[in-house]
């Protein structure tokens, strides 16, 4: 287990720094701390906010290379915080307005610890929210833990959130929270996959050097042993630096050990440019699965045709079958919301970003004063809550804090209203979650 935890630990002493020097940090970078999407409450400003209103911070990557996971944002603030305006939040008999302050990390985790810094000590918040991937979510957690500000994350998987953190088994945050799905979940939904297409069952890796790619890569706690068991195995040239422009090297690699199958965790923008490679120089998988960089239309659309057929996990769609405990939307309204208010078409991060304000919503119901900080870590810790992504329950691990959510399998097939739409091809882990076509290999006719 200390391997592991070693292994996916981020910088901690550039943690400590960004700490210890956090009012020098915003003091320098306050100005540009502040969002300008013109949402209440990201004006930057002093923050008292007064007695009468719950102040939320909210930190996820608008800006950068992992920007589509923050795309869908100001539509689910300004949606919720609408909801809230005709819908206060009660706290001991009490009504109170609801302010988000929202916050872009750039896709960078020093720049994500700042913000969070700013936010706990400068603009008065009673409770943070976090979202997408550990590059922003683990920073910011701990700028929480440290501070002692109750904090929900999510759209992190539980283990390079939990380990990449130093957590270690027997042992929990007091703070900080999360839920979403982990990689035992994800290896088990790409192996169904993978069992419908046959192959030789060697799996080329593209295992980025960040916390992600550190997890999904370990060779210990990873991919590789869990895929074994379904006598998969992996092939890995090793961890690559975000941002790189040249993968012939795995590329070569993949083709002179065969890999018929092609599986990693990279960054959108880094996908694209290995996948156009993997073209030019005659790599052609019959099967992929690639995680972060195919969750979004627009990583899709931007292959044209070399995106069809390309495979990725699915954590919420319009049909999975649930609904918000805030504003009872279902799944498929919550995405026609969406597409209505936007004219683009829906994203996955849309369900899990108003998950959050469901549990933020529900833990501030459970105390009786908004500045009870020890309250609302309290009742994260012990909550059970039906929302738009599926039942949570903190108290039913796998480790504390956590609570988890359904995954599922899709591929991108030719859109109708879209140049492309995720279909659904694999439940098997969730059979609640239906259904829409068959796993189908890539260079396959295109059948939705």
């Amino acid at each position: 287990m200390a391997d592991r935890a070693s292994a996916l630990r981020l910088d901690r002493r550039g943690f400590l720094r960004t700490v210890g020097v956090a009012g020098t940090a915003v003091a320098a970078g306050g100005a540009t701390a502040a969002c300008s999407s013109g949402l209440q409450g990201s004006d930057g400003g002093d923050g008292d906010g007064g007695g009468d209103t719950i102040r939320i911070g909210y930190v996820s990557p608008s800006t950068g290379p992992l920007a589509a996971f923050g795309e869908a944002d100001d539509f689910v603030i300004g949606s919720i915080q609408e909801h809230f305006s005709q819908n206060p939040i009660q706290v001991g008999g009490q009504s109170y307005a609801v302010e988000v302050l929202k916050r872009d990390s750039q896709s960078d985790s020093n720049r994500a610890a700042d913000v969070a810094a700013d936010l706990i000590q400068n603009n008065g918040i009673h409770l943070m929210l976090v979202s997408s991937t550990p590059d922003t979510s683990n920073p910011v957690s701990d700028q929480c833990e440290a501070q002692g500000m109750p904090c929900i994350a999510t759209v992190t998987p539980w283990q390079p959130w939990f380990f990449g953190r130093g957590g270690q088994e027997g042992s929990k945050f007091q703070w900080t929270f999360n839920f979403f799905w982990g990689l035992e979940d994800v290896e088990a939904v790409y192996a169904d996959m993978w069992d419908e297409v046959p192959t030789n069952k060697k799996a080329g890796a593209l295992w980025p050097n960040d916390p992600d790619g550190l997890a999904w890569g370990d060779p210990t706690t990873g991919f590789a042993p869990a895929q074994a068991q379904r006598g998969y195995s992996i092939v890995d040239p090793g961890n690559y630096p975000n941002g790189t422009q040249d993968f012939s090297a795995q590329i070569t690699q993949f083709k002179n050990e065969g890999a018929e199958i092609l599986l990693g965790v990279p960054i959108p923008p880094d996908f694209t440019t290995f996948w156009r490679q993997a073209a030019q120089q005659g790599y052609q998988p019959k099967l992929a699965t690639v995680a972060k960089a195919l969750l979004f239309p627009s990583s899709v659309e931007a292959l044209g045709p070399l995106g069809v057929n390309l495979g990725t996990e699915v954590w919420w769609s319009p049909s999975h079958p649930f609904t918000s405990s805030l504003t009872g939307q279902t799944a498929a309204q919550l995405a026609e919301a969406y597409t209505a208010a936007t004219q683009k078409q829906w994203t996955q991060p849309i369900g899990f970003a108003h998950a959050l304000f469901e549990v933020a919503a529900k833990a501030f119901g459970s105390v009786q004063a908004i500045d009870d900080k020890a309250g609302l870590a309290s009742a994260i810790s012990t909550m059970k809550l039906d929302t738009v992504v599926g039942s949570l329950d903190w108290t039913s691990g796998p480790v504390p804090n956590v609570a988890k959510t359904p995954v599922v399998g899709g591929q991108w097939r030719t859109g109708t209203d879209f140049a492309f739409d995720l279909t659904i091809v694999s439940n098997k882990q969730a059979p609640n979650i239906p259904v829409a076509g068959e796993v189908q290999p890539l260079g396959a006719p295109v059948a939705r």
